[in-house]
């Protein structure tokens, strides 16, 4: 058990923890980021990476986030494995305890443990995941130019998700467990007007198929009633749209968090409810959540970070 301070704790890992710990560094805060369960995050389990910046041929999302973690050791940031998982934010410098042992205290913290997409819990979206499985329609999209897609999902944002998809795609199914939908009207209505997108109501998925990748989806109809049905359809891709779950739990009781979960920003910069904590990434957006203003979040946490340090220490 060991105990030791640094001016700034950056925890989570992925590009908006790794460009906050590459900033942080260049300003001499000498930081320590703490990896988590799930070193690079989301990114790790994304095969391919075209929409980021600096990458003209594409990357996949593993080398991209070994990228951005040289890049921070490069700069002198100091990258441990470890989960959080007490914390004390009413004390200062912070507290807080890494893996249930080991102690350290902060002057300031970032907080970029971003967010978790939701899946529906079938095996068959681990077994495809990265081979037709996505929960990013914007991020993968672009793959399925002129092909057959499937978004399971009834909200706004899974309507979003359809209608993006509707320009790329040849061919969108919505799967749709009510006999409604619950996104607003006016997603509802262009839902309704695009004649690619066909909405499969009080249906559910209950397996995916396929050799290598996805071919098909496994569906059931009327589940549980006299009326039930199983039917396949066939698709090239099954993206997931029935929500996200920010990483956030740890810090309930502290940080402001909306009804969501999200952690609220105080005005225009990185700021949260508490002096010398700052949100960077998913963790704090429930809109955009993309690498690219994961990063740029990461960026403006460090400098505020950087700011905090030099006018009160």
């Amino acid at each position: 058990m060991s105990t030791n301070h640094t001016k700034c704790l950056i925890i989570g890992s992925g590009p908006a923890g790794y460009t906050a710990a590459i900033y942080a560094s260049r300003a001499n805060l000498s930081p320590i980021l703490y990896e988590g369960n799930q070193p690079g995050g989301q990114l790790t389990i994304t095969t391919e990476v075209e929409n980021f910046p600096g990458y003209p041929e594409g990357v996949t999302g593993p080398q991209l986030m070994t990228d951005l973690r040289k890049q921070a050791e490069r700069f002198g940031a100091e990258l441990r494995s470890g989960l959080v998982t007490t914390i004390n934010f009413d004390v200062r410098p912070f507290e807080l305890t890494i893996d249930n042992n080991d102690t350290i205290t902060a002057d300031t913290i970032i907080i970029a443990t971003g967010a978790s997409a939701k899946y529906l819990g079938l095996d068959d979206e681990k077994k495809y995941n990265g081979l037709g499985v996505s929960a990013c329609a914007t991020c993968d999209g672009f793959f399925y130019r002129k092909r057959t897609v499937a978004v399971v999902g009834g909200g706004d944002t899974a309507c979003e998700e359809a209608i993006y998809l509707s320009n790329l795609a040849k061919k969108v199914y919505m799967i749709v467990r009510k006999d409604h939908l619950r996104a607003s009207d006016v997603m509802q209505r262009r839902v309704f007007e695009k004649e690619n997108i066909e909405v499969l109501f009080n249906s559910n998925t209950v397996g995916l198929f396929g050799e290598e990748f996805v071919e098909g989806a496994h569906l059931v109809e009327h589940k549980g009633t006299p009326q039930e049905r199983f039917f396949d359809i066939n698709i090239d891709g099954f993206f997931l749209a029935i929500g996200h779950k920010p990483n956030t739990d740890i810090f309930k009781g502290y940080i402001t968090l909306d009804e969501t979960g999200y952690i609220k920003l105080e005005g225009p910069t990185s700021a949260t409810n508490i002096e010398g904590i700052f949100a960077a990434g998913d963790v704090a957006d429930p809109r955009y959540r993309q690498a690219i203003s994961a990063a740029g979040m990461g960026c403006r946490a460090a400098l505020d970070a950087e700011k905090y340090i030099v006018e009160h220490f």
